[in-house]
């Protein structure tokens, strides 16, 4: 079979761990040039080694994404690499402090939804006119589950996620007869490093989430990448505005 994103140029953030991470190794199976971006360098290096060492081509950008200059840097510096930009996987995010709403602190709240949903506001910003200059595009949003149901103790969180669904439904709507598709993909519980922080190596924890979904387990990066790019692919080529559930049946409960 042939690779579906061949000859495509696609931009990951968040890409030094975790889903990013997987996203982007799967971006590069399908024939795409990765553009790996996060504010780790270590992990993109990372990334990108692990894509070269199985012959494909990415290259690393270091990027803040709730920082406009650096977000347009990033986009800017993509395009300059690979001529164009394709496909976009806006995943960079944080779960932030825990505590009930009333005792989240400002700080928290302007860390978490600056990076959660002002960062992939920017990065939309600066990648849907890369895209209007080709005449088509795909773009994909991490949000979550817990932007479709309440999650207590995360309530800058849960908001930023409510936030990123609604925001990548407005542009899709927007540049939909401008041949560009915007959808996001609702991880449930994954084993990520986010989830490594909740559970504290504590393998009592982990069952509880995993407890929490019908599947009976945890779901994996490398399930949520093959989501993604297909959301990127011209197979999914009628599907815009959508908020694709991942999670193991946990919703449907």
């Amino acid at each position: 079979m042939g690779k579906i994103l061949e000859g495509k140029v696609a931009l990951v953030t968040g890409g030094g761990s975790g889903i990013g991470r997987s996203a982007a190794i799967a971006f590069s199976r399908e024939g795409a040039k990765v553009v790996v971006a996060d504010i780790q360098s270590d992990g993109g290096n990372e990334t990108v080694a692990l894509i070269k060492k199985s012959g494909g081509s990415a290259i690393f950008i270091k990027a803040d994404v709730s920082k406009a200059k650096e977000v347009e840097a990033m986009v800017k510096k993509a395009v300059e690499a690979y001529g164009a930009l394709d496909c976009a996987f806006n995943n960079a995010g944080i779960e932030g402090a825990s505590s009930p709403t009333a005792d989240c602190t400002e700080e928290n709240w302007d860390r978490t939804l600056g990076i959660n949903l002002k960062g992939i506001w920017l990065c939309m910003k600066y990648e849907i006119p890369e895209m209007l200059k080709k005449g088509r595009g795909a773009i994909v949003n991490t949000a979550s589950i817990a932007g479709l149901v309440g999650f207590t103790n995360l309530p800058a969180y849960t908001a930023s996620k409510g936030g990123v669904i609604q925001l990548t439904k407005a542009a899709a709507l927007e540049y939909a007869k401008a041949g560009i598709r915007v959808n996001a993909v609702c991880p449930g519980v994954i084993k990520t490093p986010m989830i490594d922080r909740f559970t504290k190596g504590s393998k009592e924890a982990e069952a509880q989430f995993a407890a929490g979904a019908p599947a009976g387990r945890l779901g994996t990066p490398g399930e949520i990448a093959e989501a993604v790019v297909w959301l990127c692919s011209d197979k999914a080529s009628f599907v815009t505005g959508h908020p694709m559930v991942v999670d193991g049946g946990w919703v449907a409960q």
